[in-house]
């Protein structure tokens, strides 16, 4: 099968150098395989989005020339997909309505499990969609982690398909479009590794491939916490492509081609590419300003 890879990232701000590393990684990744690289936007949570950020974070992996062989996906026009999924878990018995507040199930001191409630339906107000979780442990191999297993009911419980608001999932959205756009391999940051049990038991649910997964160490600051939008993350000085390109390669153990030209940089670095030295780092320092 031929190698598919996605960067899927969410418009709540510019691109800044955390997200510019999964990116670059699963560029490399599905470029050093022959095989194709694709977009996603996951913009299914407008309460967070800030305007213009998803054509801004295109239009800067366009300059960078992290190019991808597709338009990209956008999720909100999306529904009708995730709906049919929906359906298909409710007809078979594997999802449930739920009037279940966060404050309820938080004074309960328990999480929501067995596809037992302990509010009742509520006239006149839309529940939430939950999946069912069987008593069941997730196993996969990570290519960076290593073995990985959860018992997802133990660990999470009955997790959130669509919101009372009318929202749909990450995960349920995350599932049904690796599966709609056939990727092979899910290459993204070590803070998502808690998300794939639950993705793979979607997946096995609704008879859908699972791909591989490949997770990054987690790009942080000098404190420790994670780079991202909702910290402040500078974004990417997308006018120096060579620079950004040669900061995010040095994050990812890779030698920096001795070449100005930023498109002869990325096609060096593609042919060359190894994760092997990340593999069981789960956070890294970033340095992006460090010399090339």
């Amino acid at each position: 099968m031929a190698y598919r890879g996605r960067f899927a990232p969410s418009p709540t701000g510019k691109l800044h150098f955390g997200s510019l590393v999964a990116a670059l990684a699963s560029w490399l990744r599905a470029r050093h395989a022959g095989g194709a690289w694709l977009l996603r936007v996951e913009d299914i949570d407008p309460p967070r989005e800030v305007p213009g950020s998803a054509a801004a974070i295109l239009a800067t992996l366009e300059r960078l020339g992290v190019g991808a062989d597709a338009p990209a996906l956008f999720q909100s026009r999306r529904g009708a997909a995730y709906a049919a999924a929906l359906q298909r878990l409710r007809d078979d018995g594997s999802a449930f309505p739920c009037w279940c507040s966060r404050a309820e199930l938080g004074a309960a001191g328990a999480a929501h499990r067995d596809g037992r409630c302990i509010a009742p339906a509520r006239d006149g107000q839309e529940p939430a969609w939950r999946l069912r979780v069987p008593r069941a442990d997730i196993e996969f191999e990570d290519v960076l982690q290593g073995p990985q297993r959860q018992n997802v009911r133990d660990a999470v419980g009955d997790f959130v398909l669509k919101r009372a608001d009318g929202l749909w999932s990450y995960q349920l959205a995350c599932v049904v479009d690796d599966g709609f756009q056939g990727i092979t391999e899910v290459v993204r940051g070590a803070d998502l590794l808690d998300s794939t049990p639950r993705q793979i038991l979607l997946q096995r649910m609704l008879g859908l491939p699972t791909p591989a997964y490949l997770h990054l160490p987690v790009a942080v600051d000098a404190c420790g916490c994670k780079l991202s939008k909702a910290t402040d993350a500078p974004p990417v000085e997308a006018r120096d492509p060579r620079a950004a390109i040669a900061g995010a390669l040095r994050f990812l153990g890779q030698a920096v081609p001795q070449v100005r030209d930023p498109g002869a940089m990325l096609c060096a670095a593609a042919d060359a590419f190894d994760p092997a030295p990340l593999r069981g780092i789960v956070s890294r320092k970033a340095d992006p300003q460090a010399p090339s």
